[in-house]
């Protein structure tokens, strides 16, 4: 199937820029400018930091690391993709989608993508803003008459922006326990009205999965159509994202995927059936995606497909709304590189040194992922695995202290599996 994308290859970005702008200036009515956050420019020019040469010296280092950790960390199977502005710098996978099987991890393996599904919920929900389908201060129970807290009044006044940034006032994670447990969604959407609120609605952070998933029941009623078709029309389909599915059974039937594992009793990796709970979620953790996929995400959101995603609806949902300050100290190279954390709308913006960091992780039962950019600098990574491993974490702190040229630490740590594997011996 051709890809759809029109390009303009002969402008320069900043002469599209100002195309944009004034097209937008001419089509969009002034109050549909109702973003989350004070605009970027239009198409705004990336400042790469390293040159090609560097660029290049980087995607082998990380692609070192990557074999590394299969060889020594004993990962099962893991996909790292690396971009600058439109450019694919790495793009591959590792290891096997199975242990005890010889079929490889490639390009175009799928995994489960767990909370970075987040994002696309948060981009599609800009989407239907721009369109006037929502609007960032629509009321949940406007459309969702049905909806209670356990304050009505409070119920009464949260919207949409609040539920994408994690401001519904509810305790972390409220009903992911019953979740875990097979309690259906709509469930544990009525049971919200259950939980004792820790402030009133829009005025802190505590991160949700169940009242995130709250914008799927939105989508339905402002398009009558389900979510998850709204992510694949407007948003799989026109990037190019052919191996980006919703749900087990796609999951399952994809050509190439990658198997979750657990650890085994007396070490080493026992491979598991996916869990269907989180699926039950699609906005929070429904999405699959090959790492073929998240290097077109990633440059998607870096503004290279600007007629699938403009700029302004990427200003939306990459603009800061509510620290997170507990992120600044959930990891070593957190501690050391973060000096400020906040939530946007679906992805977290961090201080990284310095340098505004748009990012993501997940995790569910098996499965771990990460996704970062540098907005003002066309630079991006991911990196998925199929097992519980914390050791690949450690890559993308590693590839962005090199690109923005910052004193190098060892986030991964790899020598101690060498020194075990010789004890061993």
């Amino acid at each position: 199937m051709p890809r759809t994308i029109v390009r303009l290859p002969t402008l320069p970005r900043v002469t599209r820029g100002v195309l944009a702008a004034t097209l937008l200036a001419l089509l969009l009515p002034t109050a549909q400018a109702d973003n989350a956050g004070q605009p970027r420019p239009l198409a705004a020019s990336h400042r790469a930091l390293l040159s090609e040469r560097d660029q290049g010296a980087l995607a082998t280092r990380i692609e070192a690391l990557g074999q590394r950790i299969i060889d020594d960390a004993k990962v099962s199977g893991m996909a790292i993709a690396i971009v600058q502005d439109d450019q694919v710098l790495l793009e591959r996978g590792f290891g096997v989608v199975q242990v005890g099987r010889r079929d490889p991890v490639d390009a175009d393996t799928a995994f489960r993508l767990a909370s970075l599904s987040k994002a696309f919920a948060g981009t599609l929900t800009a989407l239907l803003v721009r369109d006037g389908a929502l609007r960032w201060d629509t009321r949940i129970a406007d459309h969702l008459p049905a909806f209670k807290l356990r304050n009505m009044q409070q119920a009464q006044t949260l919207t949409v922006k609040d539920i994408l940034s994690h401001r519904v006032g509810l305790p972390h994670n409220t009903h992911d326990r019953l979740l875990e447990d097979d309690e259906p969604y709509p469930l544990l959407a009525a049971r919200l009205a259950e939980a004792k609120p820790i402030c009133d609605a829009g005025q802190c952070y505590s991160y949700q999965n169940i009242a995130f998933s709250l914008i799927g029941d939105m989508t339905f009623a402002a398009t009558g159509d389900f979510y998850s078709h709204q992510v694949e029309k407007r948003i799989f389909h026109p990037l190019g994202m052919y191996g980006a599915t919703f749900g087990r059974e796609a999951l399952e039937a994809s050509p190439s995927w990658a198997r979750p594992h657990v650890k085994a009793r007396g070490g080493g990796w026992m491979p598991v059936r996916p869990k269907e709970n989180y699926y039950r979620i699609p906005p929070a953790a429904g999405v699959n995606a090959s790492i073929r996929d998240l290097s077109v995400w990633l440059r998607a959101q870096l503004g290279e497909y600007p007629d699938v995603l403009s700029d302004d609806v990427l200003a939306s949902v990459q603009a800061p709304l509510v620290e997170t300050p507990g992120e600044t100290t959930a990891s070593p190279w957190r501690r050391e590189r973060l000096r400020g954390a906040h939530y946007a709308l679906g992805w977290r913006v961090y201080d990284y040194a310095g340098h505004t960091v748009v990012y993501h992780a997940g995790a569910v039962q098996g499965y771990r992922a990460m996704i970062a950019f540098l907005p003002d600098n066309g630079f991006g990574m991911a990196v998925v695995w199929n097992c519980e491993s914390a050791v690949p974490s450690g890559l993308l702190p590693t590839a962005l202290d090199r690109y923005l040229g910052l004193p190098q630490q060892d986030w991964l740590e790899l020598d101690r599996f060498k020194t075990r594997t010789r004890k061993r011996g």
